[in-house]
Parts: C-alpha cells; sequence; structure tokens
C-alpha cells in the first residue's frame, strides 16, 4: 500500500499515474515588429566621363565655341551642342565622318530647368559601326531649324517630338500631328501633363463618352 502523504507536507500531490505535473509551459515571445522599409533610393546620376577620340577632337576644332560637351557614358558616346549650330553639325557628321543614317529624333523633359528640353539626334555610321547621338538644350518656345535637309527621315521624326513635346521645328515642310488627332489639346510626354490627363473635350465630342480611361 503506498504511503500516504503526511499532514502539513509541502510537496503537491501526486496525479493518479504517480508521476509530478509538468510545470505550464512558459508563454512564447511576442515576434518582432518587421522594421520600417527604407525609403526608395533617388536614380544614379548619369556618370558621364570625357570623351576623348579622333573624331571628338575634330568637331570641337571644327565647331570651336559651338560644343558645350563630348562625353561618353558606358560605351554611348554623345556631343552637346548649341542649338544654331546643330544642323551644321549633323551636315557635317553626315558627309565628312560618315554618320549617315539618322535612327532616331527625340527629346527630354526638364520642366524646372530654363532650359527644358534636351533634343537628341541618334545617328549611326554604317561603315564605322558606330553610333553618336548629339544633343541640344533648348528653352520654352524655342523653334530649333529643321533637319530635313540633312535627313530626309528628319520629317516623321520631327513631327512625333512635336506631337509628343510641342517642340516646333521651323521650316518644317508638313510640321503638324502625327500620332495624335489635329484637335488633340497638350504633349503627352511632358511631364506636367498627368498619366491620366486627356482631351475630354476631344473624346466626348469624337467618341460620344465622358472619359477615355
Amino acid at each position: 500500500m503506498a504511503d500516504e502523504q503526511k499532514p502539513g507536507s509541502s510537496d503537491p500531490p501526486l496525479p493518479a499515474g504517480g508521476e509530478p505535473a509538468k510545470p505550464p509551459a512558459p508563454p512564447k515571445p511576442a515576434a518582432p515588429k518587421p522594421a520600417a522599409a527604407a525609403p526608395p533610393k533617388p536614380p544614379a546620376t548619369m556618370a558621364a566621363t570625357p570623351w576623348d577620340s579622333d573624331l571628338a577632337r575634330e568637331v570641337k576644332e571644327r565647331f570651336a565655341g559651338e560644343i558645350a560637351e563630348t562625353s561618353t557614358y558606358l560605351g554611348q558616346n554623345f556631343i552637346v551642342v548649341k542649338p544654331d549650330a546643330a544642323i551644321a553639325l549633323l551636315e557635317f557628321l553626315k558627309l565628312e565622318a560618315d554618320f549617315d543614317y539618322l535612327v532616331d529624333i527625340t527629346a527630354v523633359d526638364w520642366p524646372k530647368r530654363p532650359e527644358r528640353f534636351d533634343l537628341v539626334y541618334v545617328l549611326y555610321s554604317f561603315l564605322r559601326n558606330e553610333r553618336v547621338r548629339v544633343k541640344a538644350y533648348l528653352a520654352e518656345g524655342y523653334q530649333p531649324e529643321t533637319s530635313v535637309g540633312v535627313h530626309l527621315t528628319a520629317n516623321w521624326l520631327e513631327r512625333e517630338v512635336f506631337d509628343m513635346f510641342g517642340i516646333f521645328f521651323a521650316g518644317h515642310p508638313d510640321m503638324r500631328r502625327i500620332l495624335l488627332p489635329e484637335e488633340w489639346q497638350g504633349y503627352p510626354l511632358r511631364k506636367d501633363y498627368g498619366i491620366l490627363q486627356q482631351d475630354e473635350r476631344w473624346v466626348r465630342e469624337n467618341l460620344g463618352i465622358e472619359s477615355g480611361q
């Protein structure tokens, strides 16, 4: 017969199985709160370096005072020229340096900068197997001279720049929109033209709806 617990003993009574009761498990510590996400880093500034080559030196010598910069970035060479000398530079690059293919004309909008637009000509030389970009900085309202007289393909490319950015090319033979209707208001690739913005009047009058979104 098992011994009975003596009165006054401080030991707890044994359960029916004869094993001592297990103490309750300690509460689990609360999971740590996730750290606040760090703010996104600003985009890296293009770290261009000076472009020194026979062509760069010849351009600076030929257009002394008109060339602001000859630089390169990740193997992409570019020349920054004053707007009034851009057409003469394009002619030189085509006729004397073999950059005879106008790949594209585009622009970049910097609304807070006095010279609001970068106007960019992308040229290619089949003989050299090389590209070069010609860049000019334009103030709002400045009308660069058309390059159609140098490269016929500039006709449609300049119209696209006009359609999207509102840059008017002086002397262009057919300066009108090419992607949007002629009656469209505004220039969609300007940074002050909101992503959801549209010409509501044109949409309502021509599509018969209140919103094109």
